[in-house]
């Protein structure tokens, strides 16, 4: 479960972003429905989504991918023995070949599904990424070369979400991504990002602005439905909204507002559309990860009412801080996140745009190699993540798999936290440049790229 001090840190970031987010979303309510989305025709064959879910907490990479040959599995189960009450038996864990490596994996017992999407080659895996300021070695790790704060979740939480670890960022890559490519959303003026998760900072651009919608529910202004005195109060509102102003706050919120007032006409029949195309994937998932990303599929179905050719989403599941109960805990968010993913990509393959929309993963940082007491881990630095669409050249492990030695060349101290070998900036450039940003462009995106050697990792077609 997540402690209060980092939910309270999480709070603390989201509203820090609240300029740049639509947070006034968070207060709306149903008023209407119109057709359905699915019936409209898709605006040209250009469209393209990138939808980020976020392990806040910070997953165990360690007990997530598992080498599957002996030598492997026996440096993991060195360190983490049967009594740490951490170790996944090597019987329990599933086997996937990465095709470009000569060593097999396995998979948490809990990731049926993506073991086959892997298959498929509709799933990679990217290894030992994180936050780093420059490719850095252990020698330079002990030298000081380190991003701020690394093991402090909101701090590495908003180096995730930014890819700026040297400094405050005041804007994410998600956000400024938005800002590289709204063009391509220009005719319906329709944002380019929407957040799931309410404010954070991965959607904050520098002069687009966001939509935040709810998980469950609508999505519209309650108690502006008719009558006298409500369009007396809506009246208020706008008059308000269109008072001028030189505090950036109140010009930025009236813009929110207003920006809100105008999609709620729009969007909310999206999210209330209970004759969705897609519904019968989503049948019997009742988790709030399913959930979301229902949410996120019946916008891309709408895509024709909405007019964007680009989106970018933003998903959470919480809860991987496993400082105890590990075993237990990562096993229920993953039975969570496996068929919440397949589901999502299921609806992506009937809507026809399964090679047009990637979903990744990112999480603060990896776990300790070192097992803790109760059962748990603690803080470290580079994991693993996944990415999932029909663009992605699938069924491989790209980066560099960690050595699980304890004090070996991977480790910054003596406790398994590994120094990343691929840098956000790379995994998100790489995602970045499918997407339709140009390498000229991507300094705008990810201001410290060029400190690496290749913007570029592979993973996408």
């Amino acid at each position: 479960m997540t402690t209060p001090l980092v939910r309270s840190r999480r709070a603390f970031l989201r509203n820090a972003a609240a300029l740049s987010t639509l947070g006034l979303t968070s207060r709306l309510d149903l008023v209407n429905l119109v057709a359905s989305a699915s019936a409209q025709p898709a605006p040209g064959g250009d469209f393209k989504a990138l939808v980020c879910v976020f392990l806040f907490g910070g997953n165990d990479g360690n007990n997530t991918v598992i080498p599957f040959d002996s030598a492997g599995y026996g440096q993991y189960a060195a360190v983490r023995t049967a009594a740490s009450g951490i170790q996944l038996a090597q019987s329990s864990l599933l086997p996937i070949q990465p095709a470009n490596t000569g060593t097999p994996y396995g998979l948490h017992p809990a990731l049926t599904q993506l073991q086959t999407l892997f298959a498929q080659k509709k799933l990679a895996l990217l290894a030992n990424v994180g936050t780093l300021l420059a490719p850095t070695t252990q020698a330079q790790y002990n030298a000081g070369a380190r991003p701020l704060s690394l093991y402090s979740h909101s701090d590495q939480q908003a180096q995730w979400q930014s890819s700026v670890s040297d400094t405050a960022a005041g804007t994410g890559w998600g956000g400024r991504l938005a800002d590289q490519v709204s063009a391509y959303n220009a005719a319906g003026s329709f944002p380019v990002v929407t957040s799931l998760d309410g404010t954070v900072l991965f959607t904050a651009g520098s002069h687009t602005v966001p939509l935040t919608i709810p998980v469950t529910g609508s999505f519209a202004l309650a108690g502006y439905g008719g009558g006298a005195a409500a369009n007396a109060r809506l009246a208020a509102l706008h008059q308000l909204q269109a008072q001028s102003s030189t505090n950036t706050f109140v010009q930025n919120a009236n813009a929110i507002g207003t920006q809100a007032l105008e999609l709620s006409a729009t969007v909310n029949p999206i999210l209330a559309n209970t004759a969705s195309s897609i519904a019968p994937l989503f049948a019997g998932l009742t988790t709030n990860t399913a959930k979301q990303l229902y949410q996120v599929a019946k916008m891309i179905e709408a895509r024709a009412i909405t007019g964007a050719q680009r989106q970018i989403f933003f998903v959470q599941l919480g809860s991987f801080d496993t400082h105890n109960d590990q075993v237990n805990r990562q096993q229920n968010l993953f039975a969570e996140l496996d068929p919440a993913l397949k589901a999502f990509y299921d609806a992506t393959v009937a809507l026809g745009v399964a090679s047009q929309v990637t979903t990744f993963t990112l999480s603060d940082f990896g776990r300790t190699l070192q097992p803790a007491s109760g059962g748990g881990t603690d803080h470290a630095w580079g994991s693993h993540h996944f990415i999932l669409g029909d663009a992605v050249n699938g069924g491989k492990l790209y980066g560099q798999f960690p050595q699980l030695v304890l004090g070996g060349p991977n480790d910054a101290e003596n406790e398994g936290r590994w120094i990343p070998t691929t840098a956000v900036d790379q995994y998100g450039a790489t995602l970045a440049r499918w997407f339709g940003v140009a390498s000229s462009d991507l300094a705008a995106v990810f201001p410290n790229l060029s400190r690496f050697p290749t913007p570029d990792v592979g993973f996408m077609t």
